[in-house]
């Protein structure tokens, strides 16, 4: 998929949202891309050195930096083509374990994030009339661990949230998706594994534990969730919007019985 000419804003300079920023440059899109970590930042500017990739600095969760960074970037671009919403958080915790600034904070990020990044990008879709946007969401959405109560309920909302943008963008020329990975390899993966090891575990252990729970028998990559994102960034996918496509190696299509 080919995407000279075209500008999309990524968030999350990591992880899934690194990855789709690197395929999307790959295909000539000019990519602004933001994260809020300082080590994540400089590894995602090696990472796309040679790239149309520049890092902001941008708290996805905050009204006033997601405005100034779509402000910033329309001082360089004539229009935004492609939104993809990649940062994230995740919180453990059940219904009597979750803290309330848990919860507040899981919602500040997964969901009021995306909502506002939409918010301020979309009056520079709607005037020309075209636009993708893509959030990632999760499997958690659709069926869910324990102790995961903060973290899947944004994933579920989400998912609802899609729906309602689309239904409304459409009329403009703008189709809005999600994606529920399953376990896909992203230094947030690597966080889980390692609380759920404990201090006496290995990560690698871990992770070969959440690969063997998927049909496919392995966790998933972030240059697969990218070329995902592409496909619905790019004209082939023009009659597709409002759906939530899983890329999770069957791991919701099996029963563990």
């Amino acid at each position: 998929m080919e995407f000279t000419g075209k500008v999309a804003l990524v968030t999350g300079s990591s992880g899934m949202g690194l990855a789709a920023a690197l395929r999307l440059a790959r295909g000539g899109a000019r990519v602004h891309l933001c994260g809020i970590d300082e080590a994540a930042d400089d590894a995602a500017r090696a990472a796309s050195r040679g790239l149309a990739v520049t890092l902001h600095r941008c708290n996805v969760a905050d009204e006033a930096e997601v405005s100034a960074w779509v402000e910033t970037v329309m001082q360089t671009e004539t229009g935004i083509d492609i939104l993809v919403n990649a940062a994230g958080i995740q919180t453990y915790g059940s219904l009597d374990t979750t803290t309330i600034a848990d919860w507040d904070r899981v919602m500040a990020v997964n969901l009021r994030g995306s909502f506002l990044t939409s918010h301020f990008v979309w009056p520079h879709m709607k005037g020309r009339g075209a636009g993708s946007i893509i959030h990632i969401s999760s499997v958690q959405g659709h069926t869910n661990q324990y102790g995961v109560l903060g973290y899947a309920t944004t994933k579920g909302a989400v998912h609802a949230m899609t729906r309602a943008m689309a239904v409304d963008c459409a009329k403009h020329g703008v189709r809005v998706n999600s994606i529920s990975p399953g376990s896909i390899r992203t230094p947030l993966l690597e966080y889980g594994a390692t609380q759920l090891a404990g201090p006496d575990g290995r990560m690698e252990d871990m992770l070969a534990t959440f690969g063997a729970a998927h049909p496919v028998g392995r966790v998933g990559t972030v240059e697969e969730v990218a070329e995902l994102v592409a496909y619905l960034c790019s004209d082939l996918a023009a009659f597709t919007t409002g759906a939530d496509f899983r890329i999770d190696g069957g791991l919701t299509a099996y029963i563990g019985v």
